[in-house]
């Protein structure tokens, strides 16, 4: 009778309802499972037998919460708000039928409750959750643009109040079951095996079959309106608060305020419906579509290593070396042992190879301290990292990660001693951000078994791993580079080999772009602000002076003495050549550059700045600024695909993202054409040629996607689900 559920009632009268979606790891909300949800509640209600309701999953898992795969895309088939609104009171009316069933309903969480799956929790009289600690529940649906859509802004504030609940639903951060029993959104919380059986005896009881909010004389907890002072303080700080968060960016934060605010304002049902209004909104809108396509859809599947060769045998990677201590190889090495990985940390002193150990060593100290990770576990890894000098120690070691200074010769001194030691089936990898891996390859006897894994700093912190192929690099050799990406829990991306690859030409775009401005005599505050407000981490001003401007121009001297006459200079090349080599202002480590970092007090744009490069009298706009740094970018990612560099619009937007902090809300480099339209991107980048200069200049085959309307992205994306 049902597809994904089960229905059983015991001789006591209480009827189990047992979710479990057929081919799903986790029970994810579908039609299906919706239609199921109805038909088995209409009948177990008419039951006169049935006493009680019991929820509970199959799975490890309770529901993990909407399918994302069926969200994803009302805006690209262009489906109106009006449909969006049904979808969401649909869902929003099961779950309220549930609630006034008349029959007293528990659930019975077995394991995590995220999104709609805590939202049909909600609507139960009473939650028991299991002491799992993985057990979390929660409603991050403002990560990917959305607000919950079945009763969550509405239930949430009427069981904890106001000001608990806005926190809560603005954050979309999950709660461990300790933390989700104090706040009360669940009753008990009891051993997995005691779960099903303490919701059965609660239902014995006889209990009350309504929430509190539909019995007579309810008041939120707290309080509700503008007069009540705490609650005015509430949305009056909360919007201040979620304008600097998102600059204006994102809009779902701002929509659960506006949610929370006028639906605790009304009787429930009525709050429902202005629920499902802001979400209809926010589902038809693109920076719903751009999150959810990119951040849930595209990484999921590039996390599963979906660029993988299917047809290479998965080997398993026991040891570890790494050529060079510094802050990458120090970062390398201790992800690589927290994975549980044995590591050979080399450099080419014994102080420099101990230093790149005790980086681990302090980093692990303060995870013992905070209590993330106990004494004895922060032990183990710091014994799998060995400190040496003696290239012999690599021996045995599957994989070599290169990561000594920016220089090829030195590169290519490391690479040769290593491989005299190293087994012949061995991979190695350099770290390098910018030099070519086919130029570095030349110096290894095994060019097929050389590629390039680009770490980003800081290595424990950042999510993103670049893999480059070069010419002569194989399958196999790729197949084991991303199943090292894996065991790290990271996100890979594979491009093809270039000078700088594909973030690195991205990033430097930005960087570039911001010092031409500075060139130009465009208000150096208005730079970085500009790029902050756009949804960048830092201005470009800021992110140089952390690389190093010295960096940034050897690179550019490095790429002009390998390419000759071919060298194209950076439009940042008078700025980096004036402040490294006339003003020895090299970045933050030399103690300034852009910047001056006092030691009494933060950072601060340097005075002298205006001295160097006099504001122009008449300064561009906010938006003039934001718009040529982020379609500068997005101009370069585009040149990375015509040149074959990145193959897959996906890997581009996550690159772009997760590797240099492009804006999340746009979706990614490419997904910032197609939302503003490559029409009028490129109509925008001509216009900025003309004005700015050539390096605005667009592509033929950026130029061809406009004239034929075709987007980057027009495929439907795969499963998914948040």
């Amino acid at each position: 009778m049902y597809t994904t559920l089960t229905v059983a009632t015991d001789s006591a009268g209480i009827a189990t309802i047992t979710i479990d979606v057929p081919n799903r790891p986790m029970n994810v909300f579908t039609p299906a499972l919706m239609a199921d949800l109805d038909a088995a509640l209409a009948t177990v209600k008419a039951d006169a037998a049935v006493r009680g309701i019991l929820i509970t999953s199959a799975k490890s898992s309770f529901i993990a919460g909407a399918d994302i795969k069926d969200l994803v895309t009302f805006f690209d088939r262009g489906l109106p708000a009006s449909e969006a609104f049904g979808y969401s009171q649909s869902l929003s009316g099961l779950l309220r039928r549930i609630e006034i069933c008349g029959k007293p309903v528990a659930a019975a969480l077995n394991g995590l409750a995220l999104g709609g799956g805590l939202e049909l929790a909600l609507a139960c009289h009473h939650r028991v959750l299991t002491d799992d600690p993985k057990a979390v529940v929660g409603l991050p649906e403002v990560k990917i643009g959305l607000l919950p859509g079945a009763g969550g802004t509405q239930r949430v504030p009427r069981l904890i109040g106001i000001a608990a609940a806005a926190k809560f639903l603005t954050d979309g951060s999950s709660l461990a079951p300790a933390e989700a029993l104090k706040l009360g959104l669940v009753h008990v919380v009891a051993p997995k095996a005691e779960v099903a059986e303490r919701a059965r005896q609660w239902l014995l009881t006889s209990p009350e079959p309504s929430a509190p909010w539909d019995r007579k004389g309810f008041r939120i907890p707290g309080g509700a309106g503008l007069s009540n002072v705490a609650v005015a303080q509430t949305f009056a700080i909360g919007t201040a608060l979620v304008t600097k968060m998102t600059q204006r960016n994102y809009p779902a934060p701002a929509a659960i305020l506006s949610a929370l605010y006028e639906g605790t304002a009304v009787p429930f049902d009525t709050g429902l419906r202005i629920e499902s209004k802001y979400f209809a909104t926010l589902l038809t809108g693109a920076v719903a579509r751009n999150l959810m396509r990119t951040l849930f859809v595209h990484k999921g599947e590039l996390d599963k290593l979906s660029r993988r060769p299917a047809d290479v045998p998965k080997q398993s990677l026991t040891r570890l070396g790494v050529l060079g201590a510094g802050m990458m190889g120090a970062g390398i090495a201790h992800v690589a042992a927290a994975a549980g990985v044995s590591v050979v940390l080399l450099d080419a002193t014994a102080e420099q190879a101990a230093r790149g150990k005790a980086h681990t060593e302090k980093q692990l100290a303060r995870e013992v301290e905070r209590g993330r990770r106990s004494a004895d576990s922060a032990a183990e890894v710091v014994g799998r990292i060995e400190a040496t000098t003696d290239y012999g120690r690599l021996v045995g070691c599957e994989l070599v990660v290169e990561a000594v200074f920016e220089d090829r010769n030195i590169k290519a001194e490391v690479t040769r001693r290593a491989l005299e030691v190293l087994p012949k089936t061995a991979v190695f990898a350099s770290n390098t951000s910018t030099l070519p891996i086919g130029g570095l390859a030349a110096a290894s006897s095994r060019p097929a078994q050389f590629i390039g894994i680009h770490f980003f700093s800081p290595v424990e912190k950042m999510p993103l791993v670049e893999v480059i192929v070069a010419r002569k690099t194989t399958p196999a050799t790729l197949a084991r580079a991303l199943d090292f990406v894996g065991l790290l829990r990271k996100t890979p991306i594979v491009v093809n080999d270039s000078r700088g690859f594909y973030t690195t030409r991205v990033f430097g775009a930005y960087c570039q772009e911001g010092q031409a401005m500075l060139a130009e005599g465009v208000d150096p505050a208005l730079i970085e602000n500009a790029g902050r407000i756009a949804g960048m981490p830092v201005g470009p001003l800021a992110v140089t002076d952390e690389v190093s401007l010295e960096l940034q121009l050897r690179a550019a001297r490095q790429a002009e003495a390998d390419l000759g006459a071919k060298f194209v200079a950076p439009v940042s090349m008078p700025v980096l050549t004036h402040f490294v080599d006339d003003l020895k202002r090299l970045g933050r480590k030399s103690g300034g550059g852009f910047y001056d970092y006092p030691t009494d007090g933060p950072k601060r744009l340097w005075p002298g700045l205006s001295a160097q490069y006099p504001r122009a009298a008449v300064q561009p706009s906010l938006e003039t600024v934001k718009q040529r740094l982020l379609h500068i970018q997005a101009l370069e990612a585009a040149r990375c695909v015509e040149e074959g560099v990145v193959t897959t619009p996906a890997e581009a937007d996550i690159g772009s993202i997760l590797g240099i902090g492009f804006p999340a809300w746009t979706g990614g480099a490419l997904s910032y054409i197609d939302t503003l339209g490559v029409a009028t991107f490129v109509a925008d980048c001509e216009r900025l040629a003309r004005s700015c200069g050539k390096r605005f200049r667009v592509p033929r085959g950026l130029k061809a996607r406009a004239a034929s309307a075709t987007p980057f992205h027009s495929a439907a994306p795969a499963d998914s689900a948040a």
